[in-house]
């Protein structure tokens, strides 16, 4: 694709994005224009929501929130700061997830045996609610000791937060390792290719279409799983801790709370902004010749 249309294709996306975004906001305002201040109720059951200001505010109260005043500074410069400090978690738990899927789909694409015994459990372990995990994370990491180091809480989220990044990594990544045809990897043999020459040389490349989809949903689930653990775990100082505290400060005027979610709505965004950056480095591996599921594997 050249130069051009590449250009044409990013300026289409992004009319979609914007296309989609006042959508969302014109149903937004269609609902709080013509729903009942309390909802709609079929008995005793409520089917539409409430629409007054304490439930859903208009979009441009939601905005202009952030120039109202929060404690030293303003709600906007409070936003700013909580998310920053999420998004550093949700990129080191995008890291460790990234490690550990990585690892995990290597060692069970060597050994088939691994593969048939652990892909079970990964699965599995993602049916473990992340609130019934943090509690026990930041257990044990208040009895661990690094280099010195008292365990912090920013670390129980971190560990949290991976737990989640790691698993489309780990079933995205084995899925592309044994992607290359079984005819590339007999030539490589015929070579008298290592196993270590056969993984660098063809299944790596091979599996980057596989991999980078992989790592947007994990972007994803990094920043998700942050959020959730700061939550659980009442660490202060993030965006999930910033949306409870004005949540409680809902009575009247949900405004903040709303660009509380937003500002998380962003950061995620933010994050696969980052994995983007790692798909321009591997361009030129998304679309790899003849990258079918091999039957056999080095």
């Amino acid at each position: 694709m050249n130069a051009t249309g590449g250009a044409r294709t990013r300026a289409i996306r992004a009319g979609y994005a914007l296309a989609a975004l006042l959508l969302v906001i014109g149903i937004w305002e269609a609902v709080k224009a013509l729903v009942p201040a309390q909802g709609v109720s079929l008995g005793d059951q409520r089917i539409l929501p409430r629409t007054t200001d304490a439930a859903l505010p208009h979009v441009w109260t939601v905005f202009t929130v952030l120039g109202e005043r929060d404690g030293k500074g303003t709600v906007g410069a409070t936003l700013l700061r909580t998310a920053g400090f999420t998004f550093g978690l949700a990129l080191l738990a995008l890291f460790i997830g990234t490690v550990v899927g990585v690892a995990l789909a290597v060692l069970m694409q060597r050994f088939a045996f691994v593969e048939r015994g652990l892909l079970p459990y990964i699965v599995v372990s993602q049916t473990v609610p992340l609130i019934a995990l943090a509690p026990l994370v930041a257990g044990w990491g208040g009895r661990v000791v690094i280099a010195g180091e008292p365990w912090r809480p920013w670390m129980s989220i971190a560990v949290i937060a991976s737990y989640l990044a790691f698993f489309p990594v780990a079933v995205g990544m084995l899925r592309g390792l044994q992607a290359p045809p079984k005819a590339s990897v007999e030539l490589l043999h015929s070579f008298s290719a290592s196993w270590w020459n056969t993984l660098i040389r063809l299944r790596f490349p091979a599996s980057v279409p596989h991999f980078l989809p992989a790592l947007r949903l994990a972007a994803a689930a990094s920043v998700i799983g942050a959020v959730v653990a700061e939550i659980s775990t009442g660490t202060a100082g993030g965006i999930g801790r910033q949306i409870i505290v004005f949540s409680q400060q809902a009575t009247g005027d949900s405004s903040r709370l709303y660009a509380a979610v937003f500002a998380a709505a962003l950061l995620g965004i933010a994050v696969t902004g980052v994995v983007a950056l790692a798909e321009l480095v591997l361009r030129r591996y998304s679309h790899p010749a003849g990258a079918q599921r091999s039957k056999g594997s080095a």
